[in-house]
């Protein structure tokens, strides 16, 4: 071959070819999933330690904080406005979650606030949240060293008491409602580009 000749062999215009897609797919699924990210606000509840005790109190302080947070989030449309009021309640949400550890008798310090952290995919029975960085209301318990529990406090895909809520009219918009419930082929492989997105950021903002 003349070494000024320029012609790819089939192999190489195979592997652009794949580069290019790889690339296209990194590119949709980032946009995918911070589009769904301006939508929801998550919650995110530290146990103090991995004790089935612990663990235990872990749920009954999201049920009050659920319980808590629900009213004041009822008829709320933008995720924004949300946040606003969470902030001006983080202190009720605190003490809520303080009753209850005070109640049960050990001696933790619950504290909440409202923060930009990074969640695995997380999948329910209905829907399931692809990886990625969201903004999220954290509550931590004690040492806040234990497994840690998390869903949607707005739009409210979780409820007091249980683990998620069927999310059809909860007020996403199309897209964002087909991405995480995953109701077509195409779909499917917008969320699996979501997730490569998220790890490949994750792991890149980690070094």
């Amino acid at each position: 071959m003349n070494r000024w000749d320029t012609r790819l062999r089939p192999w190489e215009l195979i592997l652009m070819i794949v580069m290019a897609v790889f690339l296209l797919c990194l590119s949709v699924g980032g946009h995918d999933q911070r589009q769904l990210a301006d939508q929801v606000l998550r919650l995110h509840v530290l146990a103090n330690s991995d004790s089935d005790e612990d663990q235990a109190l872990k749920l009954e302080v999201r049920d009050a904080v659920l319980a808590e947070a629900e009213p004041w989030l009822s008829g709320i449309t933008d995720r924004q406005e949300a946040e606003r009021i969470l902030q001006d309640h983080l202190a009720q949400i605190s003490a809520a979650g303080q009753a209850v550890v005070d109640r049960e008798g050990y001696p933790y310090t619950v504290r909440s606030e409202l923060t930009t952290c990074y969640f695995p995919t997380r999948a329910y029975t209905d829907f399931a949240i692809p990886a990625g960085e969201y903004r999220a209301l954290r509550v931590e318990i004690g040492a806040a060293e234990g497994h840690n529990w998390w869903c949607v406090v707005y739009p409210p895909l979780c409820s007091v008491g249980v683990e998620e809520s069927e999310p059809a009219s909860l007020g996403l918009g199309e897209e964002e409602l087909r991405l995480i419930t995953q109701d077509s082929p195409e779909y499917v492989i917008r969320f699996q580009c979501a997730e490569w997105w998220s790890e490949l950021t994750e792991k890149l903002g980690g070094e």
